[in-house]
């Protein structure tokens, strides 16, 4: 007789596994120790064979019997259900191998330790709160280009254009992997174009007039915080480096008797040298006897055992105290500083400052300035900066006069 669901709720386990039987192959084995499991007995290929239906309670009586007629429904078109089983168990093995998560995943590990830990750091929360929830587990081979408009329009609507504007592009970047790696055709990104409002390019605000260069050095100099603020305020007008690559500085990087300053540029991946003038050396001296035991020469304040480096927040903060207004001057306003009075007024040559400036230069044979090219020429250019700026700030000479030591 067929099984009831009274008949099964009642069954007690005994000393050997006990077989209640259903009908058309199905029966429940109860183990000495409780456990009821479903099993389907069947006969392929001249063999008796069998395959799990699931563990009762979770699969009832009518669920075991739904199952049981699938696989029966397989046998009449001569499909073995185990073997038919074990092939969706690959297909689903395979498709989360190729999912874009997965495939994303897999391309950040292998370009991640080219990147700063920040960038890093950036896309993962970018994929992982903006793109995995809503295609992660979509093959990246069936994405198509609305599913992915869809994706970077919710980062859109939060207003947030140029970071959608971001993700697209990254989002490129993954499906071209996969084209690489032989998992997609092609990359729908590119149907895409134009399908996102433009963004605004906002340029850091900067003062290159000399005239004003004069008051906001002694503002600087007039800052009354804690000494590595005091000398990092100092100091980035002098290297006119990324800000955040200033408090990241190390001292394994700094020689102070060579008076060169060797890492890591993290936008691009590539050494960089910032040959340290006299006045350079000097604020890093002064600095060096607080923090010269840590790793960081700007270590953060509230975890300096932690070896942390300052936060961006800490320069920010002393801006803001200085009453500098953010549509006058950025910290990354002395760049451009010194882009523009080293080539206009001091006359050095573009290709100097634009090394200096650690963008990617390159000569007129397409290769790219190494670290060391024009190293004695920037030297002689960072001496000439630090000894402008110091008479800038003393009055000693006219805001549009060249530099005496030029």
């Amino acid at each position: 007789m067929p099984l009831t669901a009274t008949a099964i709720r009642k069954a007690k386990p005994r000393e050997k596994p006990r077989k209640l039987y259903d009908s058309r192959g199905l029966y429940l084995e109860i183990a000495p120790r409780g456990t009821k499991a479903w099993r389907f007995k069947y006969r392929f290929a001249g063999r008796e064979k069998r395959i799990s239906m699931g563990i009762y309670p979770e699969v009832s009586l009518k669920l075991a019997r739904e199952r049981r007629d699938k696989a029966r429904k397989l046998l009449a078109r001569d499909i073995d259900p185990s073997a038919h089983r074990k092939a969706q168990k690959r297909s689903r093995r395979q498709w989360a191998k190729n999912s874009f998560e997965a495939v994303a995943t897999e391309w950040l590990a292998k370009h991640s330790p080219n990147w700063s830990i920040g960038h890093s750091k950036r896309l993962e929360r970018e994929f992982r709160h903006d793109v995995f929830p809503y295609i992660g587990a979509t093959a990246v081979a069936e994405i198509t280009a609305p599913e992915l408009l869809a994706v970077v329009r919710r980062v859109e609507e939060r207003g947030h254009l140029p970071m959608a504007h971001t993700i697209l592009q990254t989002c490129g970047r993954v499906l071209r992997y996969a084209v690489a790696t032989g998992r997609a055709e092609r990359d729908v990104s590119w149907d895409l174009r134009g399908a996102l409002p433009p963004t605004k390019i906002k340029h850091y605000a900067a003062i290159t007039d000399p005239k004003e260069v004069a008051p906001l050095l002694r503002l600087l100099d007039g800052y009354s915080g804690t000494l590595p603020v005091r000398c990092a305020l100092r100091l980035l007008p002098l290297l006119f480096v990324r800000p955040g690559e200033l408090r990241k500085a190390e001292w394994a990087g700094i020689d102070l008797e060579s008076a060169e300053w060797r890492y890591t540029v993290g936008k691009t991946g590539t050494p960089h040298i910032v040959p340290l003038a006299r006045q350079s050396v000097g604020i890093l001296r002064e600095v060096h006897t607080l923090t010269g035991h840590h790793r960081f020469v700007f270590p953060n304040a509230r975890y300096p055992k932690r070896e942390r480096s300052m936060s961006p927040a800490t320069l920010l903060g002393a801006f803001r105290a200085l009453d500098i207004p953010s549509d006058r001057m950025t910290l990354h306003g002395f760049r451009a500083m010194a882009r523009t009075i080293l080539d206009e007024v001091l006359g050095f040559r573009p290709d100097f400052i634009e090394h200096q400036l650690a963008h990617r230069v390159r000569d007129p044979n397409g290769r790219a300035y190494n670290r060391t090219k024009f190293l004695p020429e920037r030297r002689q250019m960072m001496q000439a900066w630090a000894d402008y700026l110091d008479r800038l700030r003393a009055g000693k000479i006219e805001p549009g006069q060249l530099a005496a030591s030029r």
